[in-house]
């Protein structure tokens, strides 16, 4: 958040001129333990997407609802929900490398447990719906970790790009995850993707194994100690420049992200598509992210009104993708909601790690997490019984509509907070919107 006049006078983090940062897209892949991160990373994130298209495939063979999509997507985020904030202090305080070892092999052993019931021919969906949520058990101290370790990997100068490569990263998987999903679930059958996955995880624990300690950047842990959970809470409490963006991911995660209810009832109710093609748009998807990423990888800094522009462009393209009357229209317009999507993300992702003392950053990052993917429990069967009894462009146009309302009102708080005021004038034959410094109220203030 700015101090200036307004909220969009400077970035939430100021670029710099220190000729020893790196520059460029790719700047983060010239420290030696990242690269190693990254391609373990990129090699469990494939395997991840495919184990979650087949996983929201096989639910919907199994019983025919978009709503069992919803329940199985909220059993693996619950978890997040109910602990998100106890993942965060572990993660302040235990050694972050090796509790990723731990929990990169649970998930891994996850994915083989669930690859031998569908391969068996034993599965049923209380099986899945019983490992989406040890999955989520896993990822309550998984995410947190994994988001702070990065800048234990690179220093606070690089924190920035490698946020962003990490997001390129997931997406770049996801190109090749649902694609290969796809034709493995019609040709060879769910179990097989399955096992891909639960094999993926040795990539990141080898990369975990295979790194140099001594060229990690130390961070001070937190130590053990009673009140730090409430701890963290305040220090959020008292910064507008780490609470509004939170809140804001919250409505879009708890209620714009719920591609996999959305798709599975695209492609069966209203285009009458078979698993090839619902993997064929989550990869479309994944490219408008990719792009996303990429982009973001090159801006030096991040501005909360460019957060708050990106969540209600994402809105509306989801308006627009709900009422879409063909099935290329609706592909083509997955690609931006994936782009614009994924800026969302990233830019609230950097502005509240960059925002935030590296001693708190576990606990802030897991109070991020909890409330971006928290919401999905809520958010999820809720969609999906709006998707099965109202149909799914209903249940889009919905997650699109509160994503869009929620970003014109954090947007006018966070111009209040600034001490902004909406100006909206005709310029050079057209509209005009935005936001400039209230003189007005820097008068009073100055007079108080």
């Amino acid at each position: 958040m700015s101090t200036g006049p307004g909220a969009d006078s400077a970035p939430v983090h100021k670029p710099t001129t220190d000729p020893r940062q790196g520059k460029g897209t790719f700047s983060s892949l010239r420290i030696r333990n990242y690269r190693l991160f990254f391609t373990g990373a990129i090699v469990s994130n494939t395997g991840t997407w495919m184990a979650r298209i087949t996983q929201d495939w096989l639910v919907l063979s199994l019983t025919g609802s978009a709503a069992a999509v919803g329940i199985t997507t909220a059993l693996q985020f619950l978890p997040m929900l109910l602990f998100g904030l106890y993942g965060g202090v572990i993660a302040d305080r235990l050694p972050k490398r090796q509790l990723l070892l731990v929990s990169q092999a649970a998930l891994g052993l996850c994915g083989l447990t669930l690859a031998v019931l569908t391969l068996t021919g034993h599965v049923q969906v209380w099986h899945v719906y019983l490992i989406a949520f040890l999955l989520g058990m896993v990822t309550v101290v998984d995410n947190p970790t994994r988001q702070s370790f990065v800048s234990e990997l690179v220093g606070p100068r690089q924190l920035r790009n490698a946020v962003s490569l990490n997001s390129a990263n997931f997406q770049s998987a996801r190109l090749i995850g649902p694609a290969v999903a796809g034709v493995m679930i019609a040709s060879i059958g769910s179990g097989w993707a399955f096992l891909i996955n639960g094999l993926s995880f040795l990539a990141p624990i080898g990369a975990l194994l295979l790194m140099r300690q001594s060229e990690l950047h130390k961070v001070e842990r937190a130590p053990r100690g009673k009140g730090q959970l409430r701890e963290g809470l305040r220090y959020v409490a008292g910064r507008p420049d780490l609470i509004w963006p939170i809140v804001l991911v919250g409505f879009i995660g708890t209620f714009g992200f719920n591609f996999p209810i959305w798709l599975t009832a695209f492609s069966e109710g209203i285009f009458h598509v078979g698993a090839g093609a619902y993997g064929f748009l989550n990869t479309l998807m994944a490219a408008g992210s990719l792009v996303g990423a990429l982009l973001a990888a090159r801006r030096a800094s991040t501005r909360l009104r460019m957060l708050v522009i990106a969540a209600g462009v994402f809105g509306a393209l989801e308006i627009a993708a709900a009422l879409s009357p063909s099935f290329w229209l609706f592909a083509l317009l997955l690609v931006p909601i994936g782009m614009i999507g994924l800026t969302v993300n990233i830019s609230a992702n950097s502005a509240v790690q960059m925002a935030t003392d590296p001693v708190m950053r576990g606990r802030v990052m897991s109070l991020y997490m909890m409330v971006f993917a928290g919401g999905t429990p809520i958010g999820a069967p809720l969609l999906g019984w709006v998707t099965d009894t109202f149909g799914p462009r209903v249940g889009f146009a919905t997650g699109g509509l509160v994503s869009l309302l929620a970003a014109a009102t954090i947007g006018l708080i966070l111009a209040r907070v600034g001490g902004l005021r909406l100006s909206m004038r005709w310029h050079h034959g057209h509209p005009s919107v935005r936001f400039v410094p209230d003189e007005r109220r820097a008068r009073l203030a100055t007079a108080a």
